[in-house]
């Protein structure tokens, strides 16, 4: 499907790469060589996917104003740029199946490369004359929204006593909102209407929670196929969706209980498996699935305001695509 979006975009899509590639280049050849080896293994590139289809799908044109290019490459590089600094603070060695910046030229590294990559994307956003403002303080508050999850997931995995509200707000601000920020983005490059603003807010919102309650599910049983092994959330006193669903069906002292054993990981390492074993034989997996659902629904939904489209076909199919993805 994703082949597919592209050949859609053409030209739009070779232009934002152009764009990003562009973006990172840099005279220092360590910072040239491994940035170009991070683009090497860019993932799904879901959120300037979406961004140029919000775009096309809001306004009919084709090819896009450079602003939409411009917000479409800002949403991958701050992308990248998060990951860069989460693989420090989770200590990640492997990510997307290959050995992480961190783990290859260690932390203060990582680290400055995502300072790179964060002020190459504002530098992309400040370049647009007529959005350039508005954008900013859009992104300036994804990038607040992100500091404050990652925050209160630490204090969370530190007391052990996450709840559903907090994780929904952990989920919004770590990965929804930058969703969020690419596709509003994109509407406001083409200068769409409030209530289609609106509506793509909601659809973003929607797709960005539901993408990640998927990852917390692909967490329990997604095996090899996430280039990571399962179980890592629960390794970092992480209590997400499918655990909060099992814990639902049980009385206080078991809860207890449970939360307990995933604090204690650390030093019972055996802990891991009880607890995923836990998960499945309570419901967890099916409970946080139908959450996953109902997101992608209500995502789909958003965008009935929108005008019939190819662009507009394939974001409902991407939230579709969601719930169905392995890794």
């Amino acid at each position: 499907m994703l082949d597919r979006i592209k050949t859609l975009l053409g030209s739009d899509w070779t232009r934002t790469i152009g764009l990003i590639q562009s973006a990172l280049k840099s005279d220092i050849d360590l910072l040239d060589r491994t940035n170009a080896s991070i683009l090497s293994n860019g993932g799904k590139q879901m959120r300037p996917l979406i961004s140029l289809l919000v775009a096309r799908a809001c306004s009919g044109k084709s090819p896009l104003p450079e602003d939409s290019i411009r917000f479409a490459a800002a949403s991958e590089l701050l992308h990248n740029a998060t990951l860069l600094h989460d693989d420090v603070a989770d200590s990640s060695s492997v990510r997307r199946g290959v050995p992480t910046v961190m783990s290859l030229l260690g932390g203060p590294a990582s680290v400055l490369i995502g300072d790179f990559w964060l002020v190459r994307a504002m530098e992309r956003i400040l370049a647009s004359r007529e959005h350039g403002h508005e954008v900013i303080r859009i992104f300036a508050k994804t990038l607040s929204d992100l500091a404050e999850g990652e925050m209160l997931q630490l204090q969370k995995a530190s007391s052990g006593d996450t709840t559903e509200e907090d994780y929904y707000r952990i989920i919004y601000s770590k990965t929804a909102s930058l969703f969020e920020a690419s596709g509003v983005s994109a509407a406001i490059s083409v200068d769409a209407a409030e209530a289609i603003v609106e509506a793509v807010r909601e659809y973003c919102v929607d797709l960005g929670i539901a993408f990640q309650i998927k990852d917390d599910l692909l967490d329990y049983s997604g095996g090899d196929v996430l280039g990571k092994p399962v179980g890592v959330d629960l390794k970092e006193g992480k209590i997400t969706l499918p655990l909060l669903g099992a814990l639902s069906a049980v009385g206080k002292e078991e809860e207890t209980r449970i939360r307990r054993m995933v604090m204690d990981i650390d030093s019972h390492p055996e802990n891991n498996q009880a607890v995923r074993d836990f998960v499945f034989s309570h419901g967890g997996q099916e409970y946080a699935s139908s959450r996953l659902e109902e997101y992608v629904h209500k995502a789909i939904a958003a965008l009935d305001i929108l005008p019939d489209s190819e662009e507009k076909d394939y974001l409902s199919e991407i939230a579709g695509f969601t719930a169905r993805r392995d890794r």
